[in-house]
């Protein structure tokens, strides 16, 4: 069977009898496969113990060693007694290892921090390099696996971060969630050793050699890109019960241990390269702190989507601006031709008239609100309108005509308008002058010519907004289909909330899809776009 399909077989295998420690027991053989360590955060009893037991019988004749460590806790407890022989017959101070840490495959340390300085020394080592000093030789470890357990983060100030660092995967451990798998918890009386078949077991041979193959595979561009995004972004990362971002420390040494997570994560799935379903269990990578864990998987998967929420977000904006132009060019041929007064007024930046005499002479109207302003008559209601900052253009203020309230962003003031034929704004019941065009300047009553202001108005983009949403829709369903069944290592509750973070998403693209409606309905409306106007 391939390699996939074997790791599943195993994993179903060591997982008997325990229950909800799936992410700890699939990351722990992932970790053990990319050769790095595993520290457990957890209160006593929710099985951590049992995690490193389990992972033992993932390998054929493997050898594990396990201990509870205390503050009087000595070398020798964990490496191995003083080889009195040695020392009598060759002068040599030397440890007996045989059965202690430096010949296990397997090693679980309880209450890690509590070890004293001698053995945190030699353990620095052991997981970094894989060699223990035993005398004037060294010793190369079988050690594939090296997981950690504590109810407590290391202390501040006590030298401990070294060690900490080392241990690549941090994962929170709790006690079984779901009412009815505690419920068959409590009603499982099988103590038994589990027994996994020989064929699924991992060989040293195999071992060996699938990390000379885990070392071939590809990292691609986008993927370096992401690393680099969330590497950025852990710079200022905002916490909800703090007013001001952390800027979260990941040292250089664990970068390029993730990367070699990555790489084991896509051999054990089957593929030549790293996928996005392998950078889903980042998160218990990078976090230094408990407060940091949700923002960080936040972040984690929030930038999974960053490509498709952008390229939305673009095309949303195109729609729009050809919402508003439409809107423009159909109101100024109404204008010509239904009503042709003359019109000498000067266009601003291809949407705005200019209003001389308020907010010294920094007050622009749109164009196609001014036009539709009434006449002032005694029987005629005025028109609401909002002055407001224009966060485009700073000093300058824009009068919209809102059916209701305009934008919460910035403030607004309300005034009431009417219109003197093309020369007068009435803002309040005060006139102002409009900005007329310059002498020589092409008239609007020239036979068979076009308003100045419709030819410098922009033409609406020829772009194929629905298959470009439908393109995406697509990119969407892909993303979200790798994510969920590309990594046999994400656990359900992760699928579950990929699943809910791509819904949200397609709710999004729905109100794009809403307003590329919108155009094509405007577009209808007016009776279309003549071609050499596109």
């Amino acid at each position: 069977m391939d390699i996939r399909n074997r790791m599943q077989k195993l994993l179903t295998a060591i997982n008997q009898g325990v229950y909800e420690k799936d992410t700890e027991l699939g990351l722990s053989l992932l970790a053990a496969l990319a050769g790095e360590s595993v520290l457990l955060l957890g209160p006593p009893g929710v099985a951590k113990s049992m995690v490193a037991r389990r992972l033992k019988a993932a390998f054929k004749e493997a050898k594990a060693f396990e201990y509870l460590m205390s503050r009087f806790s000595t070398p020798d407890e964990i490496f191995g007694p003083i080889s009195i022989n040695r020392l009598k017959e060759f002068d040599k101070y030397e440890r007996a290892v045989e059965g202690y840490l430096p010949t296990a495959s397997v090693v679980f340390l309880d209450e890690i921090w509590k070890a004293g300085p001698a053995i945190q020394n030699s353990l620095l080592t052991a997981i970094n390099e894989k060699i223990y000093r035993n005398g004037d030789s060294e010793i190369k470890l079988p050690l594939k696996l090296l997981i950690a357990a504590s109810n407590e983060l290391p202390a501040h100030g006590e030298g401990l971060e070294a060690l900490w660092d080392r241990f690549l995967l941090r994962i929170i451990c709790t006690c079984v969630q779901d009412e009815d798998t505690f419920h068959s918890m409590l009603l499982d009386d099988n103590d038994k050793e589990i027994i996994v078949p020989a064929e699924l077991q991992i060989s040293e041979e195999e071992y060996v050699e699938w990390r000379k193959q885990i070392g071939q595979i590809a990292v691609p561009t986008d993927i370096l890109q992401y690393i680099t995004n969330v590497r950025r972004q852990l710079k200022r990362l905002p916490l909800d019960d703090e007013d001001t971002a952390r800027s979260i420390y990941v040292s250089d040494r664990r970068w390029k241990n993730i990367v070699q997570l990555l790489k084991a994560s896509a051999f054990i799935n089957g593929r030549t390269e790293v996928n996005s379903a392998d950078l889903l269990p980042l998160y218990h990578c990078l976090w230094n702190e408990a407060d940091e864990c949700a923002p960080i998987h936040q972040l984690v998967l929030r930038e999974l989507f960053t490509s498709c929420l952008e390229d939305m977000e673009e095309i949303t904006e195109s729609i729009k601006a050809d919402i508003r132009i439409s809107r423009v060019r159909q109101a100024l041929k109404d204008f010509k031709n239904n009503t042709s007064p003359k019109n000498d007024l000067e266009i601003t930046d291809y949407f705005y008239y200019h209003i001389e005499e308020h907010g010294t002479g920094h007050t622009y109207i749109f164009a196609v609100d001014y036009l539709a302003l009434k006449e002032q008559k005694r029987e005629n209601s005025p028109r609401q309108a909002l002055i407001y900052p224009d966060p485009l253009n700073p000093g300058r203020s824009i009068i919209r005509c809102y059916p209701g309230t305009g934008p919460s962003s910035v403030p607004q003031q309300r005034v009431n308008l009417y219109r003197e034929g093309t020369e007068f704004l009435l803002i309040d019941g005060v006139r102002y002058p409009m900005t007329q065009k310059k002498k020589g300047a092409k008239s609007v009553s020239a036979a068979n010519k076009e308003p100045q202001i419709f030819d410098n108005t922009p033409r609406i983009t020829t772009r194929d907004y629905r298959n470009e949403l439908n393109q995406l829709s697509q990119r969407l369903l892909s993303l979200t289909n790798t994510l969920c069944t590309d990594n046999i290592f994400v656990p359900q509750a992760d699928k579950e909330l990929v699943s809910r973070f791509s819904d949200e998403v397609r709710k999004k693209l729905r109100n794009v899809e809403i307003e590329e409606e919108k155009l094509q309905f405007n577009l209808q409306q007016y009776g279309g776009t003549d071609q050499k106007e596109v």
